[in-house]
């Protein structure tokens, strides 16, 4: 029996103030829209239609239409019936599970369980629903026993069933596909706003004699719609403690939580410790024995086992095992440190790789290099490989040694076992086991120094004497 899964992603979000489509807003480096898709997933769906409106739709199709995911758009947006309603010609599985696409914090376990309720009683549809601290704007539930006979929309409340009815609607349901495609098309408008909800599609089908149930006593929080920047902030703190406590029980050390940010993609190995003040997101894998921070910011790394890393940026980098960042490096795009590679402070690495065992222990620059293994870069070495039209590559050879503040002009090759003098301005090959020297010659003027100092300070005087 497939099901298909409706996202509702039509909604402009005026309220987040952005140019970004709310849905694609990022609760831990994940967009809201993709978090809804993940969970349908999870939850055993075979398909994901994504409800979009005209403006909203290039941004969304760029991010979903990869991952399967096919759309249909509402326009002009009259309600969530009627967006469903868009929907209804491109599904083909025998139920329908609808959710919202701001609503990150939803579970493949409690999408799972809904679906997993209408099939046990074969019911015309489920609704998802919980008990808030405060139901004020909430649709809520009237029952007959496990039944539900309507959803009551809060605008719509007497007194009585403000007071009287606690449960409400979660915004998440699954219908039987015959059910919701016989009665979703006869809903009528609503009379104050002109609007087709989804919510009175639960009403038609138990005036009709059809079966609603509730799934009920789930997690407020985990049906948080995201509707401005201050509840943006508000699920990424929720989902926050939730991705640390599942690292926790993996066997991670996070020393304090409070100050730990990590994003839904990262995957550490047991035996991980991350200190303070660290920032981990995209896809980042951390091996097995790495320490990380204090105060290091990690996007879309590959980690290796026992990996040393603290006060340093990396971005899209590979760190082999046994490596030692830090403090102050920064390794950009395609930076590729090998095993045993030591990385010191202000050091910053792109679109090289770094041979094992290589040194490279503080104030250097690296761009577009190959380094071999065992080599040694001095203080102040920079590969100068742009110049002002192109990219050029730089060589260094194993066991190399480039002296301090040396410069590289590529294209250039340091052969294995040279040995470029400190101070060199290397623009030729240096073949292997050589000795290059690419500076001025020394010249040492005796007692220039004396001289020079009676010369100004006579000049000195001079020009205090005018002044009189």
């Amino acid at each position: 029996m497939g099901v298909d899964a409706i996202v509702l992603a039509a909604g402009k979000g005026t309220r987040m103030k952005s140019v970004l489509p709310k849905v694609l807003h990022e609760v831990c480096g994940v967009p809201m829209v993709e978090h809804a898709r993940r969970a349908a997933v999870a939850a055993g769906c075979d398909r994901v239609i994504v409800v979009v409106n005209p403006e909203t739709e290039p941004a969304i199709r760029e991010l979903l239409e990869p991952l399967g995911c096919v759309f249909a758009v509402q326009d002009p947006p009259l309600g969530t019936g009627h967006a469903v309603l868009q929907a209804l010609p491109l599904i083909q599985g025998e139920e329908v599970l609808v959710l919202c696409g701001d609503t990150p914090l939803l579970t493949g376990d409690t999408l799972g369980a809904v679906v997993g309720l209408r099939r046990e009683t074969e019911s015309d549809g489920v609704v998802a629903t919980f008990e808030p601290a405060d139901a004020r704007g909430y649709g809520r539930i009237a029952r007959s026993g496990v039944q539900v006979e309507g959803i009551i929309e809060d605008a719509d409340c007497t007194p009585e069933q403000r007071r009287n009815l606690k449960e409400v609607n979660s915004g998440v349901f699954c219908f039987a596909t015959e059910a919701i495609q016989r009665h979703l098309p006869n809903v009528a408008p609503n009379e104050k706003k002109g609007e087709i909800y989804l919510t009175d599609v639960v009403n038609a089908i138990h005036r009709a004699g059809g079966t609603v149930q509730a799934l009920g006593d789930l997690r407020e929080e985990e049906f948080l719609g995201v509707n401005d920047r201050w509840m943006l902030a508000e699920a990424s703190r929720i989902m926050r403690t939730t991705i640390l406590r599942r690292l926790a029980e993996g066997g991670v050390t996070i020393v304090d939580p409070a100050s730990t940010y990590i994003g839904a993609d990262v995957r550490c190995e047991p035996d991980v410790t991350i200190l303070p003040m660290c920032t981990i997101d995209g896809a980042t894998t951390i091996g097995s024995g790495s320490q990380i921070g204090p105060n290091c910011w990690i996007k879309d790394a590959t980690i290796g086992r026992d990996v040393r890393i603290f006060m340093s940026h990396m971005d899209q980098a590979i760190v082999g095992e046994k490596c030692r960042c830090g403090p102050f490096s920064n390794l950009r795009p395609g930076a590729v440190l090998e095993a045993g590679v030591k990385i010191g402070n202000f050091v910053e690495i792109k679109n090289a790789v770094v041979g094992e065992k290589t040194a490279v222990s503080h104030l250097t620059y690296l761009g577009d290099a190959t380094i071999g293994a065992g080599a040694n870069i001095g203080a102040g070495t920079i590969t100068c490989n742009y110049d002002g039209f192109q990219k050029w590559r730089t060589t260094i050879g194993e066991g190399a040694f480039v002296g301090s503040n040396s410069t590289l002009i590529a294209p250039v090759t340091v052969g294995d076992g040279a040995f470029v003098a400190a101070g060199s301005v290397v623009t030729k090959d240096v073949p292997g086991g050589a000795l290059a020297v690419g500076r001025a010659r020394q010249d040492n003027k005796e007692g220039w120094m004396a001289k020079w100092r009676s010369r100004k300070a006579a000049e000195s005087g001079e020009a205090e004497n005018s002044t009189q």
